[in-house]
């Protein structure tokens, strides 16, 4: 059965690396939030996975962010994940979109990392083309970081996963691949592999049954878990910069203004004590639930 894990991984002296993604609780929870039609949740599934593959890649502490965004029936794809394996995302969309190119001719895929260790942001952005997504990621790393990239990404019902493979880059003017047919040859082996296998296999059965004659290291896999970083901090300070007029106007009947978050569903609600303790810049603590206290 799968697991929620993140598993790095070396393919012997061929200098090509890899990450291995299979997520179910987590996904599962992030599912349960909204009902996403099956053609969005694949993508975001797949999106989900992608983003903590990618946190396989870099030495970081912070977190890494995939956006899709466009003008289309698929409006948007957000995945986060962070360097404590923690992930987190979002679909929005018109209509019925079975794939990223219905995000549009303007359509944008951005990568950021947000470094809170060294306090930076970096950020990638490219257009997208095509309609498989692991195709535009794969495109992505060939114009942003000039790194030969391969990647699988599957998403299906309560599981989504997904497998990268990287080609070290050259050193001192010299390659660092050995073994010049390494990269074309664990290519033709990637192709391979089915959805199925990767979904629900562990990542030593697939590794093994793909690269065995590779040597493969496997690394120890890293938990992943589904969290949201949101707070009544965080939706106080939205409010403070909408102005304290609109924030108001947004009230109820009842003169209370509730906020859901869109990736966990908790609900966050301000009286009109916390909405004067706000604009007066007082700090307003309060439960999820909206329990003042």
């Amino acid at each position: 059965m799968p697991v929620d894990v993140m598993h790095r991984f070396q393919l012997g002296d061929t200098g090509i690396h890899g990450v291995f993604v299979q997520m179910a609780s987590s996904w599962a929870a992030m599912r349960g939030h909204v009902d996403y039609p099956e053609p969005v949740a694949g993508l975001l599934g797949a999106t989900v996975a992608a983003s903590a593959l990618f946190t396989g890649l870099v030495k970081f502490e912070g977190k890494l962010s995939i956006q899709l965004r466009g003008s289309g029936d698929l409006r948007l794809l957000f995945a986060e994940a962070t360097h404590a394996g923690t992930v987190r995302g979002i679909a929005r969309w018109d209509g019925t979109p079975r794939s990223i190119a219905d995000a549009g001719a303007d359509a944008q895929l951005a990568i950021t990392i947000e470094n809170a260790q060294r306090q930076t942001r970096q950020q990638g952005l490219v257009p997208v083309e095509g309609e498989d997504l692991a195709t535009a990621l794969e495109q992505y790393f060939e114009r942003s970081e000039q790194l030969p990239t391969r990647i699988v990404l599957a998403s299906e019902g309560a599981r989504c996963a997904g497998l990268l493979l990287q080609r070290a880059p050259a050193e001192g003017g010299r390659a660092a691949v050995a073994d010049a047919d390494a990269w074309n040859r664990v290519g033709h082996l990637l192709a391979t592999l089915r959805d199925d296998e990767l979904l629900g296999l562990s990542a030593e059965t697939v590794l093994m049954r793909l690269f065995h004659e590779e040597g493969v290291r496997l690394q120890p896999g890293r938990a992943i878990r589904f969290a949201c970083s949101c707070s009544t901090e965080r939706v106080a300070g939205v409010l403070r910069s909408l102005g304290e007029d609109e924030a108001r106007a947004a009230a109820g009947q009842d003169g209370v203004v509730e906020v859901i978050c869109e990736f966990c569903g908790k609900a966050y609600r301000f009286d009109a004590v916390d909405m004067a303790a706000m604009f007066a810049g007082e700090g307003v603590v309060m439960e999820p639930s909206g329990t003042r206290q």
